[in-house]
């Protein structure tokens, strides 16, 4: 009847006996009165009184209010996109990620685009809502989440977590406080070089010296002389990021002490700074009589990068540790040289599903789609560790293919596939949004977070065209 009446002539009103103009007006009146001021404002584009004093209370700060307003309303109302958003927006700041999700979904509808404005503080949310659980696994999948994004508006949730009972937690917390690029001005931070645990002081000095913190420098130094094992190594390095490059004779001699967690540690730093001197000393560990050295040597080569590494991981993938022909399958992949291509096709029928399931990611990072083949095939494996092991190969691959193994993983029935699918699709191309969306939504907190994590990163980055096979 108002969309009658709006279409017609205005001018017929005047031409309408008395009588029947009144009728008109009333029945007008009646159907404002029934549906609503809401509905008659949104025919019109007016805000409803209720959107305004939504508007206004969330404005004010008083997002209890907007919130009770929201859950105020009728069942069968059709409140506006404007009224839901400030709903949002309100559960997000009260930290109430589940009904901000909630009402996320009413937003988002099936084949439209997903509103980045609205989902970037909502990922945020479901991660930080997190960092005070009291299970220290999902803080420390929090925490490990906000160390992998670096993001400077989490500062305080970041040096809260230096205060953590948990001894992972507050490496976590030192590492995204480096990440984030808060290190140079942190208090807390520096704080963190005295804590009671090495692993939290290691993680300080890390993130100081990549920020080039020169005044912890004399701390630094005072470590590398008077501490011994992996603290010392780690000090050391964070000296030569400072500019000390006379300490990577110290790093170098320590990878082959006695003590093997100190020739793991020294290993570890020596692939990460990248030194040529260094590619010497992590060949030759291939060969040490310790399985975890040889596998921390294989990972290393990996991460330096270097052509020279192939010869070495040639050696380490012919291991009798399939943990360690695992590792250094993934290297060969990483070092992008074509020519290793059959030895990592050898691989593909090692005994070994886990080595089996790195030869495929070493394959893909060879732009060798072939691999996804072997891939698809471990993703159906009963074993769930080695169906997370393929999500972790594909997440390599830009293939559509890859896409649509990963989203089958993340509705496994067992929670560490689905943790790995959600983990590799952070990797993936922008069509990975609606699915880890629906990763919000998991029964898991660890997954959860992981969802969170990777749609923050799909996020950040432009769109990626998809390669179709």
């Amino acid at each position: 009847m108002v969309i009658w009446f709006e279409q017609s002539d205005r001018g017929l009103l005047h031409t309408l006996p008395l009588q029947l103009t009144t009728v008109v007006l009333a029945m007008v009146g009646l159907v404002v009165f029934l549906v609503g001021p809401a509905v008659v404002a949104a025919a019109t584009g007016a805000p409803s009184p209720t959107e305004s004093k939504a508007a206004a209370l969330f404005k004010a700060g008083d997002y209890p209010e907007v919130t009770a307003l929201y859950r105020s309303l009728p069942q069968d109302a059709t409140p506006s996109r404007e009224f839901l958003r400030l709903a949002l927006q309100s559960y997000l700041r009260l930290g109430r990620t589940d009904e901000a999700l909630s009402i996320y979904s009413k937003l988002s509808q099936p084949g439209q685009s997903h509103d980045a404005v609205l989902l970037r503080p909502l990922a945020l949310g479901v991660i930080t809502s997190h960092v005070r659980d009291r299970k220290e696994h999902v803080r420390i999948a929090a925490y490990s989440a906000l160390a992998d994004l670096g993001l400077p508006e989490t500062a305080a949730v970041l040096e809260d977590g230096l205060l953590d009972p948990s001894v992972v937690v507050r490496a976590r917390a030192a590492e995204a406080i480096g990440k984030a690029g808060l290190a140079p001005k942190s208090g807390a931070l520096r704080r963190a070089l005295r804590d009671e645990m090495p692993t939290v002081r290691i993680a300080a000095m890390t993130a100081l010296g990549g920020a080039q913190a020169a005044d912890v420098r004399q701390r630094l130094i005072d470590v590398a002389r008077t501490e011994d094992g992996p603290e010392s190594i780690f000090a050391s390095a964070a000296l030569v990021t400072l500019g000390h490059s006379e300490r990577l004779a110290e790093i170098t001699s320590a990878a082959t002490l006695p003590d093997a967690e100190s020739r793991m540690a020294a290993l570890g730093v020596l692939g990460r700074l990248k030194r040529p001197a260094s590619l010497a000393v992590l060949a030759q560990a291939v060969y040490d009589p310790d399985p975890s050295v040889r596998a921390f040597a294989a990972g290393a080569l990996g991460e330096f990068g270097s052509p020279d590494g192939a010869a070495p991981l040639t050696h380490a993938i012919g291991d009798e540790i399939a943990m360690i022909r695992g590792v250094a399958a993934a290297s060969l992949g990483k070092l992008g040289i074509k020519d290793n291509r059959p030895l990592l096709l050898a691989l593909t029928r090692d005994p070994d599903a886990h080595v089996r399931a790195s030869a495929a990611e070493g394959l893909l990072r060879l732009d060798d789609a072939s691999a996804i083949a072997l891939a698809a095939e471990l993703a159906r494996h009963p074993d769930p560790s080695i169906r997370g092991a393929a999500a972790q190969a594909v997440s390599v691959s830009p293939d559509e293919q890859a896409l649509t193994i990963l989203q089958s993983l993340l509705l496994d029935q067992q929670p560490l596939p689905r943790l790995m699918a959600a983990k590799a699709l952070r990797k993936s191309n922008d069509r990975a949004v609606p699915i880890l969306v629906q990763g919000l939504r998991d029964t898991d907190e660890a997954v959860r977070i992981a969802a969170a994590n990777s749609l923050l990163q799909q996020l950040g980055k432009p769109p990626a065209p998809t390669r179709r096979r």
